[in-house]
């Protein structure tokens, strides 16, 4: 995994789990889903480049 993937990956993840805390906290059900799937999105990009780093080797 490159390391500038590894950091957008982290970046989302990071991103989406406070949105989506900060939104729960208000309440925002829509915004707490935006959230939720940003951090998805970080989660999915970590393990294609998990995937990649795998058949590398």
């Amino acid at each position: 995994m490159s390391a500038s993937e590894k950091v957008k990956a982290q970046a989302e993840q990071l991103a989406g789990k406070t949105l989506r805390k900060a939104a729960h906290a208000m309440r925002d059900h829509t915004t707490e889903a935006k959230g939720a799937a940003l951090e998805t999105r970080g989660k999915a990009r970590e393990a294609k480049e998990r995937g990649k780093d795998t058949f590398k080797r």
